[in-house]
């Protein structure tokens, strides 16, 4: 995927970090600029989920080491969650935990069983320093906890163990894009 501009919009279609880039295996930093270059990233962020595919998307996966996600993601019950979040941090994580197919867009095709709970609770701030509590469950939990996940420099291959893990690696490794750190 090259960066590209999206008729119809102001984003652009980045390029899309890769399992073994270095950008993804690190934390990222807190974003302290709240300007006309973070509205842009997160134009550019919404642009490049939605020609991916995707149901969210980390700053790291398309370059930039900021605390920032994007959504579009449906809960079990197929009600839409649609947002931004800076600087957020996973308050809450619990319920039951659920082992459920979960995939990535730094890990394109690929996608494992991986547990996570059942209910999510993300507070950060917009774009424009508005503070935000963003309250989760099902699927839409499960977004939640991946995105944070990336944030901190974990992909969800990072949750797996024993043979799931190594299978799902195994693949990475040999796919066309694949590269393992």
């Amino acid at each position: 995927m090259r960066n590209r501009p999206i008729p119809g919009s102001s984003g652009i279609v980045r390029t899309m970090s890769l399992l073994g880039d270095p950008v993804l295996h690190a934390p990222c930093e807190p974003v302290t600029d709240f300007g006309p270059s973070l509205a842009r990233l997160v134009e550019d962020m919404y642009a490049t989920m939605y020609e991916a595919r995707g149901v969210g998307l980390a700053a790291n996966q398309i370059g930039v080491a900021s605390r920032v996600f994007v959504f579009d993601c449906p809960d079990d019950e197929d009600v839409r969650h649609l947002g931004h979040v800076v600087n957020p941090v996973l308050v809450e994580a619990d319920g039951i935990t659920v082992r459920g197919a979960e995939g990535c867009l730094s890990l394109p095709g690929l996608e494992a069983g991986t547990p996570r709970y059942d209910h999510a609770v993300v507070e950060g701030v917009t774009m424009t320093g508005e503070p935000v509590r963003i309250d989760g469950t099902g699927f839409f939990a499960r977004c939640l906890q991946h995105e944070c996940d990336h944030l901190e420099g974990r992909v969800y291959t990072d949750r797996l163990t024993g043979l799931r893990r190594a299978r799902v690696l195994r693949v990475a490794r040999r796919a066309p894009w694949g590269r393992t750190g």
